[in-house]
């Protein structure tokens, strides 16, 4: 099953928020927005397939995420609200579309059920050309990042994922990159609806949902409703986290007031 980290303590009134990281990411990099939301209700971030301390496989596609997170959730006891950023949102809205019954409130961050054109396989090569022998800490990893031409947000990002009394990154490295298409694509053989409250949230600077996706995006989702923070780019969570927790927080108290009432 996935690692995960939990926050907070259960209550009777709300469900478990389960939070899923991007690409390259963690559950450990969402512990700032997880603990201030655990004020409220249990929270817990998990690592996906190929990332952090869960299992490393061959394969990486959206259906196998989907049923990893099913598992965790079952684990859990029972219906979640969910958040899930960029490849983490793809794989909620799968997990949505084929296990709805999991699910209670959706947010999906900075991510449309498209097929995209941007590969991330200069970030493999830019980890890859990390000399780790090199590396006794991990300004030294961001400094080698920087001269590949990360920017510096995303060398913090990056290392967070470095295991460095081991040498070596937390990331399936050799999976990501030959998954790359999957990763970047969403299938076309999608079918269902998930007809429960959703919020697509994006960076009001991203260009990851375009008006063009509205129409595929109801199709899907007739309940979705859209928001902007305004400023943030496609990490938004990162750049403007007071934003985005606030967000969060409004969605899913109105809609747990109104599912309740």
């Amino acid at each position: 099953m996935l690692n995960y980290l939990e926050y907070g303590e259960a209550t009777a009134d709300r469900p478990t928020l389960l939070i899923v990281h991007g690409l390259y990411g963690s559950g450990r990099n969402w512990g700032v927005i997880a603990k201030r939301l655990a004020d409220a209700r249990h929270v817990v971030t998990v690592d996906m397939r190929n990332h952090g301390s869960s299992p490393h496989h061959d394969t990486h596609s959206y259906p196998e995420m989907a049923q990893d997170l099913a598992e965790v959730i079952m684990h859990l006891g029972g219906p979640v609200d969910i958040c899930g950023h960029s490849m983490g949102g793809k794989a909620v809205m799968m997990l949505a579309l084929t296990r709805p019954e999991l699910l209670r409130r959706v947010i999906v961050a900075d991510i449309a059920p498209v097929a995209y054109g941007h590969t991330q396989q200069m970030f493999i090569d830019a980890m890859r050309g990390v000399d780790l022998s090199r590396v006794e800490r991990r300004s030294d990893a961001e400094a080698q990042l920087a001269e590949a031409g990360v920017e510096r947000a995303l060398q913090s990002f990056f290392t967070q994922s470095l295991d460095l009394p081991g040498k070596r990154w937390r990331l399936n490295l050799d999976a990501l990159e030959a998954e790359m298409p999957k990763i970047i694509g969403w299938p076309e053989d999608v079918t269902g609806q998930f007809a429960g409250p959703t919020l697509f949230l994006s960076g009001g600077a991203s260009d990851y949902v375009q008006p063009e996706h509205r129409a595929p995006i109801k199709a899907l989702f007739p309940q979705a409703r859209f928001a902007k923070i305004p400023g943030a780019g496609h990490w938004l969570h990162a750049e403007k986290p007071r934003e985005f927790e606030a967000t969060l927080r409004i969605f899913l108290n109105a809609e747990g007031a109104a599912h309740a009432g």
